[in-house]
């Protein structure tokens, strides 16, 4: 059993923000005339963030009236983003809903900046599934600040953003700012197959982003030296790869690529001016395959909302693909088979046929060659089409698991003996991917889910309506092939016809095999155990064929469905769990670690030899737990403060500082009937009563 009380711990730690007798660190933020100073503690800055860590190691002691305080002034970062910080840093909690949309993109860069990655991806998550809207009338400022510092680590903004450049290229190579790009941002739009823009333009636009790096460069291309074409080459080296250059037109290649042509490799323009002189003739360079074109509407009014909301695209029907050899019973350790390398094939070249372009009308593309006609310079003002990304109206966590489902997988997670009601669940789940949103093929899991620690699974089986499921506790890693994942916190469970009543938990009984990583990801999605409970597809879509199963325990407890038959499903999702608080607690509870900034020592006032111990501990946490320091007795000598508490050691200062008695202390507990007995008497009334029913039914 642990008892948490989280809610009590945040309260507690957050008055510390009005502690003006203790603190030691002064941050000054803003700028005038909003600049503002705030009070903090190093102690918890520093087990509370790792930039806050560095920052004050690195800071100088200023010596005020020798208090030892420690400045750190942030002038990039607005007063009023920062007190929200605070809070959070203390308390573990945001409100979002007294904050605005721009407060709110601004805090997600915040808190990356400091660090709290759990917050500023939750931030992310919310600002796409909620306020789509606001991002697509913002959009040139969203693109330019998620790539600051060539720094980013905002992906899901990342493909939010050049989804919507994909299909309108103009909102950013067309905008006063793209020769400011980072080049992080351009790669990231070059590698896209699905850019609708001619080869040839793109390369233009390419040229140009990397002239205006080097404002040296003379104007006329013809005045270069051979220096100059080196400055380009290099400045270019990231990106010239992801240009597809086999597919641009003779004419385009003569008036555009060959006045350029020496920051290219020799190779790759002896390989060009061959193929378009002999295009069946074998080549050493790699050709790259085209760009897909989208079929757009011809005619797009991007000021005006669609009177109907479209339809989601349907996944692609594929070919079946020959028979997978799955891994072999897990009861011997799996060999590895050798793996048939596909044979290389002669690439089909594009019968090379010239295309005249226009030359008043850059954009426009001819119908021959594209469905797509690409759109006038769009007003960033005002906001695109719905149907470039819909917007997501109080979307639900799931479609598949309702509230009352999730407080019971909540109470799996934490080993909860009474499962939590779906009022006081203090866990969330972010929702990574859904099947008929993002695509049922295995590699959407790995390409998707891939880095993502603490996920569920879940879906829904076709015809009977069962939800099937699955908790990893580890990072889903898609370049693992071939082996297994260790965990002893897996486990794999059913809600037979979707009810919650009765439903079936199976943990893992041997963490050798708690997770198999196929060597398909093209076959094999998420896969517990020996196939306990596993995705499969053979036509890389889960709805289509019957290839799921939930085999015969080897590796977990029990089977959760009364059948090895395969089966299709419905849908499918990703969730991930979360909750900060818990990591609140978690940075707070390695405070009892820290011998550098303690200022107390806390004696047993009963204990005597061989049992007497002494800890150090901080006095500003012992003073904000206010009903806990009635027993307390302070003394004030030369060398330090001791405080003298009468109650049990182990017991005190993990309450103090975790609010939980864990796993590990509660099987001391367990052992020692006087030890719970003496707690109870001891602590205040809310861990008392606590402790007390807990000692009634375990020790009756």
């Amino acid at each position: 059993m642990a008892l948490k009380f989280l809610d009590k711990l945040s309260k507690d730690f957050s008055e510390l923000l009005n502690d003006k007798e203790e603190y030691n660190v002064v941050i000054e933020v803003d700028q005038e005339p909003n600049k503002k100073t705030f009070t903090a503690h190093s102690a918890i800055l520093r087990y509370r963030s790792s930039y806050f860590n560095k920052e004050l190691l690195n800071t100088i002691v200023t010596n005020d009236d020798n208090n030892n305080i420690k400045t750190i002034t942030k002038p990039n970062i607005s007063a009023q983003i920062f007190e929200i910080i605070l809070k959070y840093i203390y308390g573990g909690i945001i409100d979002t809903e007294n904050i605005d949309t721009k407060t709110m993109f601004e805090l997600m860069v915040a808190t990356n900046e400091f660090g709290f990655e759990e917050l500023s991806a939750k931030l992310e998550s919310y600002l796409i599934e909620f306020k789509s809207s606001w991002l697509r009338i913002h959009f040139s400022f969203i693109y330019h600040s998620i790539f600051k510092k060539n720094n980013n680590n905002f992906k899901d903004l990342e493909k939010f953003c050049n989804d919507i450049i994909t299909k309108y290229p103009n909102l950013i190579f067309e905008s006063a700012e793209f020769t400011s790009l980072q080049e992080t941002a351009l790669l990231s739009i070059l590698k896209r197959d699905d850019l609708q823009m001619k080869e040839s333009e793109i390369w233009d636009y390419t040229i140009k982003w990397g002239i205006a790096q080097n404002p040296t460069l003379p104007e006329k291309s013809e005045e270069w030296s051979k220096e100059n074409f080196k400055t380009l080459k290099t400045t270019l080296q990231q990106c010239l790869p992801h240009i597809r250059y086999f597919h641009i037109s003779g004419l385009d290649v003569i008036n555009k690529i060959k006045p350029y042509k020496k920051i290219l490799d020799k190779q790759l323009w002896n390989d060009l001016t061959e193929y378009l002189l002999v295009p069946d003739q074998p080549i050493k360079s790699i050709i790259l395959p085209s760009r897909v074109n989208l079929a757009l509407e011809p005619t797009i009014n991007l000021t005006k909302e669609p009177t109907q909301e479209p339809q989601e695209p349907q996944e692609p029907t594929q070919e079946p693909i020959q028979e997978h050899q799955e891994p072999q019973e897990p009861t011997q350790e799996p060999t590895q088979e050798p793996i048939q390398e596909p044979t290389q094939e002669p690439i089909q070249k594009p019968t090379q046929e010239p295309i005249q372009e226009p030359t008043q009308e850059p954009i426009q593309e001819p119908t021959q060659e594209r469905t797509v006609i690409l759109t006038p310079p769009v007003n960033l003002t005002q906001e695109p089409p719905a149907r470039v990304l819909p917007q997501i109206v109080n979307e639900l966590f799931s479609t598949i698991i309702n509230k009352e489902h999730a407080a019971i997988i909540s109470s799996w997670i934490g080993h909860q003996t009474i499962n939590y009601s779906s009022t006081n669940n203090p866990y969330e789940f972010e929702l990574i991917l859904r099947g008929s949103r993002d695509g049922f093929a295995p590699r959407s899991f790995w390409d998707i889910c891939d880095g993502y620690d603490n996920t569920i699974v879940v879906c829904k089986v076709k015809g009977t309506d069962e939800i099937l499921g699955g908790f990893n506790p580890l990072a889903w890693d898609k370049t693992k092939e071939y082996c297994y994942m260790k965990t002893n916190k897996s486990f794999i469970f059913s809600f037979k016809g979707g009810s919650i009543q009765n439903p079936i938990l199976s943990r893992v009984k041997d963490d050798s095999g708690s997770l198999w990583n196929s060597i398909d990801k093209d076959v094999y999605g998420p896969y517990f155990g020996n196939g306990e409970f596993r995705m499969k597809s053979e036509v890389s879509n889960f709805t289509q064929d019957k290839e799921n199963q939930c085999r015969k325990p080897t590796y977990y407890e029990k089977s959760i469905r009364t059948t090895n038959a395969k089966f299709s499903i419905i849908d499918y999702e990703t969730l991930k769990f979360l909750e900060f608080l818990d990591k609140l607690s978690q940075d707070f509870s390695e405070l009892l670690n820290d011998k550098e900034e303690y200022n107390a020592r806390l004696r047993l006032k009963l204990i005597k030899e061989p049992n007497k111990k002494t800890f150090t501990i901080h006095s500003v946490i012992l003073r904000y737990h206010p009903t806990l320091i009635k027993n307390y007795q302070i003394e004030y000598n030369d060398d330090n403060n001791n405080i003298k508490p009468i109650a049990n050691q182990i017991s005190l200062l993990d309450f103090l500082n975790y609010s939980q008695i864990r796993n590990s202390v509660n099987k001391y507990f367990c052992t020692r009937t006087r030890t719970m007995f003496e707690l109870i008497i001891t602590t205040n009334e809310e861990l008392s009563v606590k402790l007390e029913s807990h000692f009634i039914e375990s020790k009756a």
